[in-house]
């Protein structure tokens, strides 16, 4: 009977976890460890090209932003469906199945873009708590979207109507506080 609820039981599990993980000492020795890998990082190619580079950095931040841009669209694009806003005449496998492919790419762009950015201000970001709730965010953003959103809507979309509101509710809360956290870790520094 447990095996019917298999997600459900993973992700209370994962929250658990995660909750366990928040209150604990181990929560501040690994960030602690990460020290290393922060200070590392200011010190690679993109480190240098970072801090010493100006323009580079710009255009690097371009894309970022170009990347914010997009994945933000396929947000909108999909749960707007979702909620009924919008692309009504199409279902929502369709809908779905046009926003994966951007998304997905908007992702790693963001993520490629983040990293060089990060590198040239690695240790300024590290003492940011910010930065911290937005790796949070993202982290859950991106579990959300390849292990709760696209299974539910693939078995169940077209048959849950107020299920599909919620997915669409929780993603927009999801990414809006990705890219608040983001927006904060700019005015941070």
């Amino acid at each position: 009977m447990l095996m019917n609820y298999k997600r459900s039981i993973f992700t209370v599990l994962m929250i658990a976890l995660g909750t366990g993980f928040a209150l604990s000492d181990l929560r501040i020795e690994t960030w602690q460890g990460l020290q290393g890998v922060f200070e590392w990082s200011e010190t690679t190619l993109f480190g240098h090209i970072g801090k010493t580079w100006g323009a580079a950095f710009a255009v690097v931040e371009a894309f970022h932003l170009v990347g914010l841009a997009l994945l933000g669209g396929t947000i909108l694009f999909s749960d707007g469906r979702l909620l009924g806003l919008w692309f009504i005449d199409q279902s929502i496998a369709t809908v779905e199945q046009q926003a994966s492919r951007p998304f997905s790419a908007a992702l790693a762009l963001l993520i490629f873009t983040g990293v060089f950015m990060a590198c040239g201000v690695a240790m300024k970001i590290y003492y940011l708590p910010v930065f911290w709730y937005k790796m949070l965010a993202l982290f859950i953003g991106c579990a959300f979207v390849y292990g709760l959103r696209r299974p539910l809507l693939r078995t169940y979309a077209e048959s849950h109507p107020g299920l599909n509101k919620l997915v669409a509710v929780a993603s927009l809360m999801v990414w809006f506080t990705v890219t608040a956290t983001g927006r904060w870790i700019g005015f941070s520094g």
